[in-house]
């Protein structure tokens, strides 16, 4: 197998997005389209990927880190242009070369890997991606000759009438020989309305010089959806979310209305899990097997165990372990560790919280920098008070703690293990292990207050 390079045109500002944002960082699904590109590239085995980055170069360079070299396009001259940036590093260089856009982000691995191999089978010097369209107006034709080599590319203001009837399309996606592309980049013209140099010269150019140009068709158009706007951006999620929901039921989980499901292409669920409506699924999340997530449930980067329930709550980079029940209305903010059978009821928040398995805080709690042994019941309305306005402290409850309803444990503080706290206490100081802690102010009654109260009126 010849080696193997990629080039990722990434410079565009892409002004028809009316955006403060660049193109390329925009997300589908949750992740910016030059990732979602570089992901199915990585799995080419390519030997070495260039991104031409320009406008946003350095906000590019941050998202994809050292995934790919970068060559900077600082004025935007076209694609032929933009790839002539990598001669640097590509030049001379024996093997293949595909060069992709930044803005495809439906573009799948599998795609790229035919267009490799029919590009080597046939010995080609470039391979055109194309697709077809039912509606091919304003798209660059393929024109083929008899042995189903690619003649030609035609602009459709160029065309004929019979070659405007052809609707095999250019996609904008090509393979070519990686000395011969730079070679013919050379001799790429700006001659045109635009002052540009344009990719597809090359094609011409390689023919003339009686080279084998052939062409590999995509199944579906969809893959090779360019993004350039808004419109186009919403077409595009919505093709890969379908995308994402049909891998996912296919692989056994029940989505109920995948229509109003949002999983993004980083997220593993189990089988047998049941996802409801209005369920937002995000970042590095892993989901255990028979769970039942939502409805109207969004989790971003957590890793959650087997036959767990969250239901309307709201999840954030923490980790949640196996049998626990989570909601409704419940918050689970980031670094919070919950442990197996615990119970987060309605109207619960956790952060920065470890919650040790078995515990419970089933109602109108605010649980945060604490650490919650095992068997621990956290009464309605009690809190952790961890912040003095300027710094946090931590709680910790060991194992087998009963807290009442209503307590406020103030840190830096620890209640001992198999200790109880009577509802309504303010805890300031440590509490034994097996004691009871009492915390309030002394009940008063005045009886025949309101009768005196009335004789002043």
């Amino acid at each position: 197998m010849p080696n193997r390079y990629a080039v990722i045109l990434a410079a565009g500002q892409g002004t028809r997005m009316k955006s403060k944002l660049y193109k390329v960082l925009h997300p589908v699904c949750g992740k910016p389209m030059v990732e979602h590109v570089v992901d199915h590239v990585e799995k080419l085995n390519v030997q070495e990927m260039v991104t031409i980055i320009g406008h946003g170069a350095e906000m590019v360079k941050a998202q994809l880190g050292g995934r790919s070299h970068y060559a900077l396009q600082e004025q935007q001259l076209g694609t032929a242009h933009a790839v002539m940036q990598a001669a640097s590093m590509l030049e001379g260089k024996e093997g293949v070369t595909i060069v992709v856009c930044g803005d495809t982000p439906l573009i799948k691995a599998e795609t790229m890997e035919s267009l490799f191999k029919h590009h080597e089978e046939l010995a080609a010097k470039a391979t055109i991606l194309t697709a077809r369209i039912d509606d091919p107006t304003g798209y660059g034709r393929i024109i083929r000759n008899e042995k189903g080599l690619v003649e030609k590319i035609v602009e459709h203001k160029d065309a004929t009438e019979d070659e405007r009837k052809v609707n095999e399309i250019n996609t904008g996606t090509y393979c070519f020989d990686n000395a011969a592309l730079f070679e013919a980049l050379k001799n790429v013209s700006n001659d045109n309305v635009q002052g540009e140099y344009y990719l597809p010269d090359v094609i011409e150019i390689l023919k003339n010089q009686g080279e084998i140009v052939t062409a590999f068709q995509t199944e579906t158009i969809e893959e090779t959806l360019g993004v350039n706007d808004r419109v186009a951006l919403s077409e595009a999620e919505r093709i890969m979310r379908t995308r994402l929901n049909e891998m996912h039921m296919r692989n056994g989980v029940t989505i109920i209305d995948p229509a109003n499901t949002y999983i993004g292409t980083d997220v593993e669920i189990g089988q047998d899990t049941i996802i409801y409506p209005g369920t937002i699924l995000t970042g590095k999340t892993f989901i255990g097997a028979e769970c039942q997530i939502g409805p109207n449930t969004e989790i971003d980067t957590c890793e959650i165990g087997d036959e767990t329930v969250i239901r309307q709550s709201a999840a954030f980079k923490s980790a949640i372990g196996s049998h626990v029940n989570i909601g409704p209305f419940a918050h689970i903010r980031p670094d919070s560790n919950i442990n197996d059978d615990v119970k987060i009821g309605n109207f619960v928040e956790i952060k920065k919280a470890v919650f040790g398995k078995g515990s419970k805080a089933s109602h109108l709690s605010y649980i945060g920098d604490a650490e919650v042994g095992s068997d621990v019941n956290i009464g309605c309305g009690s809190i952790t008070v961890n912040y003095d306005g300027k710094n946090k402290y931590l709680t910790k409850i060991e194992d087998g703690v009963f807290i009442g309803c209503n307590s406020n444990l103030v840190a830096p503080v620890t209640i001992g293990k198999g200790a109880y706290v009577a509802a309504g206490s303010t805890i300031t100081k440590d509490v034994p292990g097996e004691a009871l802690s009492i915390a309030r102010a002394k009940q008063v009654n005045k009886e025949n207050y309101v009768a005196k109260l009335n004789l002043k009126k």
